[in-house]
C-alpha cells in the first residue's frame, strides 16, 4: 500500500510520529513495505522551532516533498497547498492520502486528493465546535465530507458524523494523542531541563497559550486574555506564557507586550520543543489555553484546564470536570481558574488505551485490502 501523509503544523507532527510508529510496527509484522509511507510538509509552521525540532525530536523521517507555503491569508496559503499537493498526487499515484485534524493543510490534502479520486483517510475525523467563525471549522466539516475514511477519537464525533449523514467508512479508534502522551510523557521527564530553565516549582506555576484568530486579532479579546494572566500570576505562581509567532505580532501591534514581558510574574518564552511542552502540561498547577489539542493533553496528564474560547470540540473534558469555558472575558477566566479545586473530575474512556495509531493502522491496510 502506498500513502502520502499530509502535515503542516505542530499537532500533526506528533499525530504522524505516532501513526508512523504504527506503520513501522505493522511492517516489522508483514514485510518491510507492505505499508510505504512518505510526508509531503506543507510548510504551514515554518518557525524553526515549531517544525524542524518536532521531526528530530519524534524521529519522524525528512519529508519528501517540502511546500513551503507558511504565509499569507486563508485562500492564499490554502491555494499554494492545492496547487504543490496536487502536482505531487499526480507524479506519485498513492493509493490513499493520510490528513490529520483541521489546519489549512487538512483542508488542502482533503480537497486535492477528493478531486483526483484518490481515497482521503482523516484522523480526529467528527469533531464539531459548531461555531462557523472558526475557519478549523470550516476545514473539518469540508474535510470529513469527502473523506472515505474516517477514524474518530470519540463517540460523539461518531455521533456528529451521523448527523450530518455520513455513516460509511466511520470509526472510534480512540485518540492518537492520547498514545503520544503515554509514549513521550516519561521521556520528558528524564529530558526536558524547562522547569530549572525558567525556575519553576512542580504545580507552582500556570501555562497559557494563545493563538487563535479569533482571540489574537482582536485587540479586546487579547486585552482581555492579557489582564486575567496578570491577574492571576503571582510571585508564588508565575505564569508560562510561550509566544506563537502571531500573537508576539499582535501583542507588540497593539502595545501590550512590553507589559506581559516586563511583568515580574510572567515567563514569556518563544515556542518550547515537544518534550518542553509535555513537561510543562504535566507539571502546571493548571492550564489556561485556547488550543483544542493542549485542551485534551491537560486531561491526559491530568491537570485542570481553562479553555479561553466559548466553545470546545473536546466536550467530554468539560463534562469529567477536567475543563471549564471561560470564554475571554478577564472575571470569567478568573473565576474559572479558581473553581476547578471544587469541582469533581472523573475518567474518560473515550480516548482509547493507548493503542489508537495500531488500530487505525490495522483498519486502514484490512480495508485496502478488501
Amino acid at each position: 500500500m502506498k500513502l502520502i501523509t499530509i502535515v503542516g503544523a505542530r499537532p500533526q507532527f506528533v499525530k504522524a510520529a505516532m501513526v508512523g510508529r504504527a506503520i513501522g510496527r505493522y511492517n516489522r509484522r508483514h514485510g518491510a513495505g507492505a505499508v510505504e509511507e512518505r510526508l509531503l510538509h506543507t510548510g504551514q509552521h515554518y518557525d524553526a522551532r515549531m517544525n524542524d525540532v518536532f521531526f528530530r525530536q519524534l524521529d519522524i523521517r525528512p519529508p519528501a516533498w517540502q511546500l513551503q507555503c507558511g504565509q499569507g491569508s486563508h485562500g492564499a496559503m490554502t491555494a499554494r497547498m492545492l496547487e504543490g499537493i496536487e502536482r505531487v498526487l499526480l507524479a506519485d499515484r498513492p493509493d490513499a492520502v493520510l490528513v490529520y485534524g483541521d489546519t489549512n493543510s487538512t483542508l488542502a490534502g482533503a480537497l486535492a486528493a477528493a478531486k483526483l479520486h484518490v481515497p482521503v483517510v482523516h484522523v480526529e475525523a467528527g469533531l464539531r465546535s459548531f461555531n462557523r467563525r472558526m475557519p478549523e471549522e470550516i476545514n473539518r466539516v469540508v474535510t470529513d465530507h469527502v473523506s472515505t475514511l474516517l477514524f474518530c477519537p470519540t463517540t460523539a464525533a461518531v455521533g456528529h458524523l451521523a448527523n450530518e449523514g455520513i455513516r460509511e467508512g466511520v470509526y472510534h479508534a480512540g485518540d492518537v494523542m492520547y498514545d503520544a502522551a503515554l509514549a513521550f510523557g516519561t521521556l520528558a521527564q528524564q529530558h526536558s531541563a524547562i522547569l530549572t530553565t525558567l525556575h519553576l516549582a512542580p504545580r507552582r506555576f500556570y501555562l497559557a497559550t494563545v493563538h487563535r484568530a479569533e482571540n489574537t486579532d482582536d485587540r479586546e479579546r487579547l486585552s482581555s486574555i492579557i489582564r486575567a494572566l496578570a491577574a492571576v500570576a503571582s510571585d508564588d505562581c508565575p505564569v508560562v506564557l510561550p509566544l506563537h509567532p502571531r500573537t508576539r505580532m499582535r501583542l507588540e501591534e497593539y502595545g501590550l507586550l512590553t507589559a506581559v514581558a516586563g511583568h515580574a510574574s510572567f515567563r514569556t518564552t518563544e515556542p518550547v520543543d515537544y518534550l518542553d511542552m509535555v513537561m510543562l502540561e504535566k507539571q502546571a498547577a493548571a492550564i489556561l489555553t485556547d488550543s483544542g489539542g493542549v485542551q485534551k493533553e491537560a486531561y491526559f496528564h491530568r491537570t485542570p484546564c481553562v479553555t479561553l474560547r466559548d466553545e470546545t470540540e473536546w466536550t467530554e473534558t468539560v463534562d469529567g470536570g477536567w475543563n471549564l469555558l471561560a470564554g475571554h472575558r478577564t472575571e470569567n477566566i478568573v473565576r474559572c481558574l479558581h473553581a476547578h479545586h471544587s469541582i469533581p473530575k472523573t475518567d474518560i474512556a473515550e480516548y482509547g488505551t493507548g493503542r489508537a495509531a495500531d488500530d487505525i493502522v490495522d483498519r486502514l491496510t484490512r480495508l485496502a485490502g478488501e
